[in-house]
């Protein structure tokens, strides 16, 4: 009965143990060449996110994150900018992205992304965006379905042949 009860033990501890390390996998975030590809970026994640220096972002850490500026960086990919849930403003204006993803951003109010190399652009998830300026791009496609808080758009200077706006009824 020791040995079973013993091995039940085991069994509870190593499940424990799992449980609790795939918790601290799911909140924390190496800042590293895989979740943040573009060097310039990286290091200003090093630099101004990760508070305590440990190359590891956790939660605390992104969710206190409300503001970047990264404008006229040289950047040309902003993966990673995902794990910034908490993020309202936004400025990479000016650097050589060609893809921008801002689904997870969800509580993001101001996003500046004009004079970079978009094709693309879609923020219909970022239904809090009450500012948008991606002019100076090369956007054949711009989706603010969801974006009915939006009171000011600057899109200029791309290659769009038709922009729906039925949906951002407060844009002035």
């Amino acid at each position: 009965m020791k040995k079973f009860s013993a091995l039940i033990l085991c069994i509870m501890l190593l499940y424990t143990f799992c449980v609790s390390s795939a918790y601290a996998a799911e909140s924390s975030v190496q800042i590293n060449a895989a979740n943040f590809p573009d060097n310039v970026f990286r290091n200003y994640v090093l630099g101004n996110c990760d508070t305590d220096g440990d190359g590891v972002l956790s939660s605390k850490e992104t969710e206190s994150v409300t503001s970047i500026s990264l404008q006229n960086k040289g950047i040309t990919d902003l993966k990673g900018i995902e794990y910034f849930t908490a993020l309202n403003f936004l400025n990479c204006y000016s650097n050589q992205l060609t893809t921008l993803d801002v689904s997870k951003n969800t509580a993001l109010t101001e996003l500046y992304c004009g004079g970079n190399q978009l094709t693309a652009l879609d923020v219909s998830k970022n239904t809090a965006l009450t500012l948008l300026s991606c002019n100076e791009n090369k956007l054949t496609a711009l989706d603010v379905s969801g974006c009915t808080a939006l009171t000011f758009l600057s899109c200029g200077e791309n290659e769009l042949t038709t922009l729906d706006v039925k949906s951002c009824t407060v844009l002035t």
